[in-house]
């Protein structure tokens, strides 16, 4: 939920009345109401995209082991970002794989998330046989395409006392990299970018 400081509510008010009430006095109805309808629109465009900035908490542990979660915004197949991985995990941790199924703007209309399956499939195939390689086992499962909500619906269940965040480059993987930063705030375990060189 998003909270507001008890001064921000009169502000808010006066920013959507005095233009109201002045275009009223300026224009009269015709221009009153115009501004009416631009003071609502934009009040529902700022709250349609208001983000939640709640700390992403995680299950609670039923054992004294390490549990990792490495969330695969980009496939992991660079030997140098697979052995810097590697370690960062305790022997004996549990690692669990996380690939979020993103879909393209058509797939989604088209409510066709095949692709996405198959792509966040590919990504977790790639990057379990990179980890074994380097003698760790893993289980993977996909998520929802926003990572940043993938992560929270993987924590109410799994208990990560560390999260792994695999990315392309700023450029190259830009969703990736915004939501790396995302979970840098949000998360209260600690949290690693390993970032991906391009191929």
């Amino acid at each position: 939920m998003l909270h507001l400081r008890a001064w921000a509510l009169p502000l808010i008010v006066a920013a959507l009345a005095v233009p109201i009430v002045a275009g009223f006095w300026l224009g009269g109805p015709p221009l009153g109401m115009g501004v009416g309808f631009l003071a609502a629109a934009s009040l529902i465009v700022v709250a349609a995209r208001a983000q939640p900035v709640e700390p992403i908490t995680s299950a609670r542990s039923p054992d004294e082991r390490e549990h990792v979660l490495v969330v695969l915004s980009h496939e992991l197949d660079d030997p140098a970002a697979v052995e810097y991985l590697a370690d960062q995990i305790e022997d004996e941790s549990e690692v669990r794989l996380l690939a979020p199924a993103k879909s393209s703007l058509l797939d989604r209309w088209a409510s066709d998330l095949e692709a996405a399956r198959q792509e966040a499939q590919r990504k977790l195939v790639i990057s379990t046989a990179s980890l074994s390689a380097a003698h760790l086992d893993t289980r993977g499962t996909t998520g929802d395409e926003n990572i940043v909500h993938a992560v929270e619906d993987e924590l109410r269940t799994f208990p990560a006392s560390h999260v792994i965040v695999v990315t392309g480059g700023d450029e190259e993987d830009p969703e990736g990299a915004r939501a790396a930063q995302e979970l840098a705030d949000r998360l209260r375990q600690p949290m690693t970018r390993v970032i991906q060189p391009p191929a």
